[in-house]
């Protein structure tokens, strides 16, 4: 059985859009009729038809409600965000600084909430609309040198599970999605060598290309819920299904 998304005259921001998993939904959503924003600090080049890119800064609240306001005025609506800007430094606990560890949680998790705020007016006065943020196994697990990291995402648990709570009754839903492992330049970066086999050798490792479907999902109609965890735990390429 084939899946086929609609997103006819529908409009998504995406933090975090201008690489790997952010832009990969991006296009996807644009491809299936939709408009597409990334909102990301470093640019976005050769962008196909109806994706757009929008510098900001996520860790600056004002910033990220004058970007997503822009496209909320354009179109007096935004049926979909994909909060997915977050930063991965590997440093051990005992050696972190102040800054670093106050830049991952600007980020990683102020930067979610900041987006939320931002989109909650425009959708509630619609009564529609689904929030997707991404988890991380991390967030449960923990991981050697990635404590700040890790914090943000199981920060982002109770985030997504009382901002549904809140937003239910206007019908706007609100999930998470964990990726599991995928082959990004984050990912290369954190996980190098004897880990990157790790990876292969155990859960797999991903492209940005197999978090689309997930993804689209949890923005479709199709996902009745609100509240929940959506994750691939493992890799697999869901090619053949296109």
């Amino acid at each position: 059985m084939k899946a086929r998304f609609d997103a006819s005259g529908c409009v998504l921001v995406v933090t975090g859009g201008a690489h790997g998993i952010g832009r990969a939904i991006g296009e996807a959503y644009a491809a299936a009729g939709g408009t597409s924003y990334l909102l990301d600090i470093a640019p976005s080049t050769d962008l196909p038809a109806n994706v757009h890119a929008l510098p900001c800064d996520v860790s600056d609240r004002s910033a990220v409600l004058a970007a997503i306001g822009t496209v909320s005025d354009a179109h007096g609506r935004i049926d979909g965000l994909v909060a997915g800007a977050a930063i991965q430094p590997r440093i051990a606990v005992a050696d972190i600084s102040e800054d670093t560890w106050r830049s991952v949680l600007d980020v990683n998790l102020n930067g979610v909430v900041w987006a939320v705020q931002a989109v909650l007016p425009v959708m509630q006065s619609r009564r529609t609309g689904s929030i997707v943020m991404f988890g991380s196994g991390l967030g449960t697990n923990g991981r050697a040198q990635a404590a700040a990291y890790a914090a943000s995402k199981g920060a982002l648990v109770s985030l997504a599970k009382s901002v549904a709570a809140e937003v239910i009754a206007d019908r706007i839903r609100v999930n998470l999605l964990y990726p599991g492992v995928i082959d990004t330049a984050q990912f290369r970066a954190a996980n190098q060598g004897p880990e990157r086999e790790f990876w292969e050798q155990t859960i797999g490792v991903g492209t940005a290309g197999d978090v689309v479907g997930p993804a689209m999902f949890l923005l479709s109609g199709a996902a009745t819920m609100t509240g929940s965890i959506l994750s691939r735990d493992r890799a697999f390429s869901g090619d053949d299904d296109d």
